[in-house]
């Protein structure tokens, strides 16, 4: 192998619930993705960098291909499957304690459409024994068709991971280092906070509620008669959105306890990415069936 400098974009598609924001999660070593056992809870594209002596690699997260029910589920779905072809090589995800099902060969006929070279990844092995293992990899090999390798492993306690980053570094190019040194992800903070707030909240919803949520969030400007402090807070106000005033009671909680929480817990998260101290405020709103209306999808940024 050259000694030359090699970057280069990975992309990680897979059925909902694969495991590709834990991986992500795994693979830079931070937590830039949110992770949640709820159906399609990464909505957009992810970035995370991993920037080693000789090599730097951007991961991206994407959301999980899905037979879509709104025109949010067929712009995220169609983002997944536009990253096909932008990126050096896939990694596509199946579970090892799970069936190779429809959804599965569907994906992996559709990443044998693209020239990109392709890796499948079989994740949570810690969830079955090593025949298990076997027998998916040959099954995956038989149903799924030709990929340039075939790797077992788990995101959750990083068993392969390592032998997953030799596969993809194996296929990068030669290329520039994109991103500074100690950079993980080029998300902005504002879609950070979102993103970390909606993880509380999915982990106490209800039901019918996961897929209702979203939330914006802008930075405060600082009181400009006040002289700036070299420790002053990074200042932000989330935006809950919901469908249904139903919905609304849901996200507050009695007496304002399920928004507390969350809007604490995502602070202390983004405080611990950023390394800084963060002021967050929270409102509920509602927006009504604003996964079904484009002009509220564009507003989100979806």
């Amino acid at each position: 192998m050259s000694d030359s400098f090699r970057s280069g974009f990975v992309t990680l598609v897979g059925r909902p619930n694969v495991g590709k924001s834990t991986l992500l999660n795994r693979i830079i070593g931070s937590k830039v993705s949110i992770v949640s056992d709820r159906p399609q809870t990464t909505r957009s594209e992810i970035r995370g960098v991993l920037t080693r002596p000789g090599s730097q690699v951007v991961v991206l997260d994407t959301p999980g291909i899905h037979k879509p029910k709104t025109l949010l589920g067929e712009r995220t779905n169609s983002r997944a499957l536009a990253t096909l072809a932008e990126v050096d090589v896939i990694a596509m995800l199946i579970e090892a304690n799970a069936p190779i099902g429809p959804g599965d060969r569907f994906i992996a006929g559709l990443v044998a459409r693209v020239e990109t070279p392709a890796i499948l990844v079989v994740n949570k092995v810690d969830r079955v024994g090593k025949p298990a293992i076997a027998d998916q990899l040959m099954r995956a090999a038989a149903e799924l068709g030709d990929f340039a390798a075939y790797v077992p492993m788990s995101g959750k306690t990083g068993e392969g991971v390592d032998a997953l980053l030799t596969e993809i570094d194996r296929r990068m190019p030669e290329g520039p280092q994109y991103y500074p040194d100690g950079v993980v992800t080029d998300q902005p903070e504002t879609f950070l906070a979102a993103e970390m707030v909606r993880e509380q909240l999915l982990s106490v919803a209800r039901d019918e509620l996961p897929h209702s949520i979203t939330v914006r969030v802008e930075e405060l400007e600082d009181d400009p008669d006040r002289a700036p402090a070299e420790d002053a807070p990074l200042r932000l106000r989330a935006t809950i959105c919901v469908e249904r005033d139903s919905q609304k009671g849901m996200v507050i909680g009695k007496g304002g306890t399920v928004l507390k929480q969350a809007g604490t817990q995502a602070r202390l998260g983004l405080e611990a990415l950023l390394g800084r101290p963060v002021f967050l405020e929270t409102f509920v709103k509602v927006e009504r069936d604003w996964q079904r209306r484009s002009h509220m999808l564009d507003r989100l940024g979806y």
